[in-house]
Order: C-alpha cells, then sequence, then structure tokens
C-alpha cells in the first residue's frame, strides 16, 4: 500500500502539505494586511496589542502584503507544477460530485452509511474547485492593482475599477471559504482526516471505511508490488 505505518495510511505527501500551510500562511496574512491597507487598524482599534504597531502603518502592510502575495503566487504555481508533472488529479471535481455531496451529506445526518469515496469525498472536490476559482480571482486581480503602481504603465479606469470590486470580492470568496473549510471538522468523521496535514498519515480503518474505494486501489497495487 501507499507507505504505511501499522493502522496507519500515507494520504498526504510532503509536498502537499508544504503547499497547503504555505497558501494557509499567506492567505491569513494576506487577509490581516489587506484589511490594514483600508486602514482599519488605524481608525478602529484603539488598544493595540504589543507588536501589531506596524498594522497601522500603510506602507508596511503594503509591503508585507506584497511578500505574501508573491508567496501565495508561488505554493499556487508549485502545486499546479507539481500535479501536472505527477499527473496526479485525485482532487479535481468529477462528474456527480455534486449529488455526491448530497448523498453524503444526507447519510451524515441520518446516521446512515455513506456511500463509497474515492481518496478525495465529492463535497472535498468542490470545495477545492471553490478555492481554485477564488485563488486565482485573487491572484489575477491583484495584479492588476500592482500593475497601476508600475511606472510607465497606466491601465484603464474600468480595468482598475473592476479590478478593485472583483478582488474585494474574490477576498470575501476566501474567507468564507476558510470559515467553511474549518466548520467542516465539527463534524466528528473529518476530524481524522486532521493528521493527515500534519504527518500526512491516517487511520487505516478510517480509510477502509470512508474512503473504500481508495482503499481497494491501494490494496491492489500493494499485492502488484508484493
Amino acid at each position: 500500500m501507499s507507505q504505511k505505518k501499522k493502522n496507519k495510511i500515507y494520504r498526504q505527501p510532503l509536498p502537499n502539505r508544504f503547499v497547503h500551510w504555505g497558501v494557509a500562511i499567506s492567505i491569513i496574512m494576506l487577509i490581516i494586511t489587506g484589511i490594514g491597507q483600508m486602514p482599519v487598524y488605524g481608525r478602529y482599534l484603539i488598544v493595540q496589542p504589543l507588536g501589531t504597531k506596524w498594522l497601522t502603518s500603510y506602507e508596511i502592510t503594503l509591503l508585507v502584503h506584497y511578500f505574501f502575495a508573491a508567496t501565495l503566487l508561488f505554493f499556487t504555481t508549485y502545486h499546479i507544477v507539481y500535479h501536472v508533472m505527477k499527473k496526479e488529479f485525485d482532487i479535481w471535481p468529477k462528474k456527480g460530485d455534486v449529488k455526491g455531496s448530497y448523498l453524503i451529506i444526507k447519510a451524515m445526518i441520518l446516521g446512515q452509511k455513506e456511500p463509497p469515496s474515492e481518496k478525495y469525498l465529492p463535497e472535498q472536490r468542490i470545495a477545492y474547485l471553490y478555492f481554485v476559482i477564488s485563488i486565482g480571482l485573487v491572484i489575477v486581480t491583484g495584479v492588476i492593482k500592482v500593475i497601476k503602481n508600475i511606472m510607465g504603465v497606466q491601465p484603464t479606469n474600468g480595468i482598475l475599477f473592476w479590478g478593485a470590486q472583483l478582488h474585494n470580492l474574490a477576498t470575501v470568496m476566501v474567507i468564507l471559504g476558510v470559515v467553511m473549510h474549518l466548520a467542516a471538522f465539527i463534524v466528528k468523521e473529518n476530524r481524522k482526516l486532521l493528521p493527515g496535514m500534519f504527518t500526512g498519515y491516517v487511520d487505516e480503518e478510517y480509510v477502509k471505511e470512508r474512503h473504500s474505494l481508495w482503499y481497494k486501489e491501494l490494496k491492489k497495487r500493494y499485492e502488484k508490488q508484493s
């Protein structure tokens, strides 16, 4: 089977975890510094916690914002190149995922047995597409906002206006996505996935029960290697 410890299955290789945490940290810092440029902290942060004075400086938050925009671009590019080279597209949405998500959520609510799933649940693939769209929109519109600061380059007022509006919309989409992503772990069954994003390994019984199609695929692969 995929790299295996006793009663554990290797679900998330190091490159996946590297990208996951890199993107997570980049997004958190982009949200914090983006709010700082409005400027919210200077106006409404009456009591400033120790070490947060820099958040009231537009120049500093802008530089930090640009830095983490660059890291986000790096991690997303690395993610795309890595999976294209490896030809790994398990997380990409498939036909029937909407119906599959409905059936799984229905089974969870009614306490019934969930339908068999692959490495990723249908709702995980849909969530991935949501983040692809929202983060992609953040990056594209962010580039437009940066271009206007380049000497000698002047986009039209229409491009600047819609670039700013869509950037704000994409930011809200990302924030909502993060909230929904974290809220998913309120569901007990989903918490068993958490160790995978730290160590790479998840419980074998969990995989066998909830990702049975992937488990069977791993067993076949293991038997061929034996």
